[in-house]
């Protein structure tokens, strides 16, 4: 059984059983946190894995494997999920060619409230999938020009769990992918925002940060990231500024979300965008 990335043997099970039976009195956070000291799961960077614990709990749970005691408060995680408050946006239109805007500055914004709270917003207001908190690792950027004018809002959260034109591409088989998708970041949102209008900055963008996400990635959570993902609509979109970038289109999902269980759902399909930041990635993640 694998759960969360974590392959789980009957005896883990059987663990995870006892622990909540043993300490009914115990709140739902508490669990997951003991789980992790159980099984001295934590991420790369040494913190505790609790929302993946809290994860299989809740999945375990669903399955009748074990019985959670009720919720005692709203996870922070759903709080932060209401709708951002609402901002005045400047959007007097910002056009002309990049090197009048430089220099360009790339922040990285998840640790800082203020910042993360903008992008939230700009997202939720301009972004046609709107805003939706990346679980799990995620890196969130502003781009700002030298007047600190916005420019545009990035986000990199964990990979697709499944892919099969990527999972063929990358020629890894089940075991080394539930092993490795850490390595690989999805870019979940790119947003340029309606009033900037100006040539190459989309593929700029991406450029600057394949450069830096590394290496970012490696301070927050203590491991490197060596592939780059990004999932689009060809409806809605050419990917003139990934391909701009040198990214490549690699094959395209099948129009099935990671929820249809019983093949139901159709979900729109997209092309399967991909840039590798070294060029011995396929040996990291087949390693």
């Amino acid at each position: 059984m694998v759960l969360h990335g974590r392959r789980l043997p009957a005896r883990a099970l059987h663990q995870v059983q006892a622990l909540v039976a043993s300490h009914p009195e115990w709140s739902r956070y508490r669990l997951s946190r003991e789980l992790c000291a159980l099984w001295n799961w934590r991420t790369a960077a040494g913190q505790w894995r609790d929302m993946a614990a809290r994860t299989v709990l809740l999945k375990l749970e669903q399955r009748g494997w074990v019985r959670l005691p009720p919720r005692r408060r709203v996870s922070p995680n759903r709080q932060r999920l209401a709708a951002p408050a609402p901002r005045d946006w400047d959007q007097r239109a910002i056009r002309g060619q990049l090197a009048q805007l430089s220099p360009v500055g790339i922040q990285e914004v998840s640790k800082q409230r203020e910042g993360r709270e903008e992008l939230r917003s700009l997202l939720a207001r301009f972004h046609y999938l709107g805003y939706r908190a990346p679980a799990g690792e995620n890196l969130q950027y502003v781009v700002r020009d030298r007047a600190a004018r916005l420019l545009a809002g990035v986000v990199f959260a964990g990979a697709a769990w499944k892919c099969a034109a990527r999972d063929q591409w990358i020629g890894w088989h089940r075991y080394q992918r539930e092993a490795r998708l850490n390595r690989i970041a999805n870019n979940v949102r790119f947003l340029l925002p309606p009033w900037v209008q100006v040539p190459h900055l989309g593929s700029w963008i991406l450029g600057a940060l394949e450069g830096r996400i590394a290496g970012d990635w490696q301070t927050k959570y203590g491991h490197p990231v060596v592939l780059l993902e990004t999932f689009v609509e060809p409806d809605r979109f050419a990917g003139t500024c990934y391909r701009a970038a040198n990214w490549e289109r690699v094959g395209q999902t099948t129009g099935r979300s990671r929820a249809d269980r019983h093949r139901t759902l159709q979900v729109p399909i997209k092309d399967l965008y991909v840039r590798a930041l070294r060029a011995d990635f396929r040996a990291a993640l087949c390693a």
